[in-house]
């Protein structure tokens, strides 16, 4: 028979029961929710200040590039421009500078400047407005007078004074032109009838 000594020995070990944490309490009182969003509010307030800083910075630079570009495209501009005078300055003084040039080659002269000229013009999008013969268009044409025709159909062209031109498509100067008109009624046709003179008595 086993002792008392023996029988505690042989009892097993019973495991011992841990208290539970406390859990967190279910509800959250109305102050610390409206905290709670409040401090939400403020956050999301501070990340669209910080995301409209940036935009409006990316916005300043967006244009200054912009501006910068259209700087840049207009000096190149100017600059090939230049570039194609220099030919017709060339040409000038080479005419002027031979004093003993014939009439024809001083002609000759004139017209390779002209021809310098105009290829210039080309290369920088300046073209000749078309006007005479033409109907007459108020947005390239300037009408300095009207001329009555028998021939031409009103509205048409007869006469250029000052020949015009565009550049890229839009009136750098108007044709200074003189317009056709149909012609007036005769006096006659136009005026009422007369009676006839009366004679001198005998």
């Amino acid at each position: 028979m086993a002792t008392p000594d023996e029988q505690q020995s042989t009892v097993p070990d019973q495991p011992t029961e841990t208290s539970p944490a406390p859990e967190a309490p279910a509800w959250v009182s109305t102050e610390e929710k409206l905290a709670g969003a409040e401090n939400e509010i403020a956050a999301l307030k501070e990340q669209l200040k910080d995301q409209q800083l940036r935009n409006l910075a990316e916005m300043e630079n967006l244009r200054k590039r912009n501006a910068q570009e259209i700087a840049n495209a207009r000096d190149f501009a100017a600059k090939d421009f230049a570039f194609s005078l220099l030919a017709v300055k060339d040409t000038l003084e080479m005419v002027l500078k031979d004093q003993q040039s014939t009439t024809e080659q001083i002609k000759m002269g004139v017209d390779m400047t002209l021809k310098n000229l105009v290829s210039a013009f080309d290369r920088a999008k300046v073209k000749e407005v078309k006007a005479e013969k033409a109907k007459f268009d108020p947005n390239v044409h300037q009408a300095m007078t009207q001329i009555e025709s028998t021939t031409d159909a009103p509205g048409t062209v007869l006469q250029v004074f000052q020949k015009g031109y565009t550049i890229a498509d839009r009136v750098l100067r108007p044709a200074m032109v003189a317009v056709a008109k149909a012609p007036e009624a005769a006096a006659a046709n136009s005026a009422p009838d007369q009676a006839p003179p009366v004679e001198p008595a005998a």
